[in-house]
């Protein structure tokens, strides 16, 4: 299977084909709204911004397996990016990112490009970039600021 063979339920509850991001450099983020990089959605939003006419999209995953840092409902969730941070980019369903209940996507993420210290993510704000073509061709860590992604992103956009 490919990233693009795969779908996720939108923060308003419909269902989302990644296939109809073929063409486009994506960054997946599993996020919380009560974390320590919270901060980094501000990041995450100038990102999006600055590279979504170009072909960019970042693509939000709220996860609450991390220190219970996302306890509340879609809803909520959604309230909390856009009233705090601005946020524009899609947002998800909460998921769960490691462990039996793992989404499908995660677990094709994790498998294509592992961590440091094995393939489960660690934390809150890990981040991966998708290619055009589907491909997984970097994991950032939690510390790893949007901003530091910058370069990596304009370099799969000239591709």
């Amino acid at each position: 299977m490919s990233f693009y063979d795969y779908s996720a339920k939108l923060n308003d509850g419909t269902k989302k084909k990644l296939g109809d991001y073929k063409g486009k450099v994506l960054l997946v983020v599993n996020t919380a709204s009560q974390c320590g990089f919270t901060p980094q959605y501000q990041g995450l939003q100038e990102l999006y911004a600055k590279y979504k006419k170009r072909g960019f999209e970042v693509l939000a995953f709220p996860c609450d397996q991390f220190g219970h840092q996302e306890p509340g409902s879609d809803d909520e969730i959604r309230s909390f990016c856009e009233t705090n941070y601005g946020v524009k980019f899609p947002l998800f369903s909460k998921i769960e990112v490691n462990g039996e209940k793992a989404h499908p996507l995660y677990k094709f993420l994790k498998s294509e490009k592992g961590g440091l210290l094995g393939d489960a993510i660690k934390w809150n704000f890990t981040k991966f970039l998708v290619d055009k073509q589907g491909n997984v061709v970097e994991r950032y860590a939690p510390l790893t600021v949007p901003e530091r992604i910058a370069a990596d992103i304009e370099k799969e956009l000239t591709k």
